[in-house]
């Protein structure tokens, strides 16, 4: 059994915890927020985006309950702090938890610039006994996890473009760090950075990107499209936005073609979401039954720790290239010129 401790008690927490109920191997042992709020495990009326609406609530009785974070890293039954806490915070609290010799899940997106996640990385390859996974969730999500075995296999001969698109209206909770650019880095970092890291997932790093967008009420980046310019030579294009006006809700979608099927995805049209189109045949509705994400992440991460074995699905470095990427798609915006995201052979890294 691995004992999960989680920092940070918003939106996220709550969805981790209903995904770690999922998992046999996980149990969760530990709750810490500095505020005080929510240590009794009611996380009623915490709502997001996507997954369940059914309010989340901590039979408390055997999970402590902890305000100080550093009182929780002593607590030697903690295997993995989970950290579900703001952007901002995560260099630091991941470095404390893996100096003090746990494992490491921690939220997208890694840290709020590629400098603080550099020194994440850095910490990550001095710790020797734990491992830090970032938590880029749509690797593990049912219908995309799908779509990178198709691309992978070949069957359908190789990606000659890719669209992904994921919108919505401006986050309705955690106003104080989400709508405040400087914190959360808007949904160019928080929710956009989704699809950049499954870009790079499926079609390596770019060596490029040219993106538009523009500000609405975060200061940062709001909207953003982004032309990826891949070495497959694939035409790989995504939108993020939040953006949207109120009562639109939320939207992810997908549409890649090959060279002998296409492939579209639609959330909207719930059991119809994924269909194929190829050559030939009549056109396909793809049924997909695996748990989400949330579960498939947490499920994995611990199987790596039970049996010490670092995740390579998803790294830390993985973690640092997509806010890398993300800063060389605000620099593209903010200049109206082509970003660079390789040089001469070597990553380009931005600080």
């Amino acid at each position: 059994m691995v004992n999960i401790g989680i920092v940070g008690l918003g939106f996220m927490a709550a969805t981790h915890i209903r995904a770690l109920r999922q998992v046999p191997s996980a149990r969760l042992a530990a709750l810490c927020n500095p505020s005080g709020k929510r240590l009794n495990g009611d996380f009623t009326g915490v709502a997001g985006n996507i997954g369940s609406s059914e309010a989340v609530k901590v039979d408390m009785s055997s999970v402590k309950a902890f305000t100080s974070y550093k009182q929780m890293l002593r607590d030697p039954e903690i295997d993995l702090v989970d950290i579900c806490a703001p952007t901002l915070w995560h260099r630091d609290l991941a470095v404390q938890a893996l100096k003090a010799g746990k494992h490491v899940l921690c939220e997208k997106p890694l840290a709020r610039t590629s400098g603080q996640a550099r020194a994440i990385v850095k910490a990550a390859s001095r710790a020797t006994k734990s491992f830090l996974m970032p938590a880029m969730c749509l690797r593990f999500w049912p219908e995309w996890k799908w779509l990178k075995q198709q691309i992978d296999a070949g069957q359908y001969g190789k990606v000659l473009s890719a669209r992904f698109r994921r919108v919505a209206e401006p986050p309705g909770w955690g106003a104080d760090h989400f709508l405040n650019g400087e914190k959360s880095g808007g949904a160019l970092l928080d929710l956009h950075i989704h699809d950049t890291d499954f870009v790079q997932f499926c079609f390596g790093k770019p060596l490029g990107v040219f993106s538009t967008g523009y500000s609405k009420f975060s200061g940062a980046i709001d909207h953003v499209v982004t032309q990826y310019v891949v070495s497959s030579g694939a035409a790989v294009h995504a939108e993020g936005s939040w953006a949207m006006s109120r009562g639109f809700g939320f939207n992810m979608s997908y549409t890649v073609n090959f060279e002998r099927a296409t492939v579209d995805y639609d959330m909207a049209r719930t059991n119809e979401a994924l269909k194929i189109f190829v050559e030939g045949e009549q056109p396909r509705i793809i049924p997909i039954s695996e748990p989400d994400g949330y579960v498939q992440e947490i499920s994995y991460f611990v199987d790596c720790i039970q049996n010490s074995r670092a995740p390579t699905l998803v790294t830390v470095e993985d973690g640092l290239a997509a806010v890398e990427i993300c800063e060389a798609e605000e620099h593209s915006i903010r200049t109206g010129k082509f970003r660079p995201c390789r040089r001469k052979g070597v990553l380009f890294q931005q600080g």
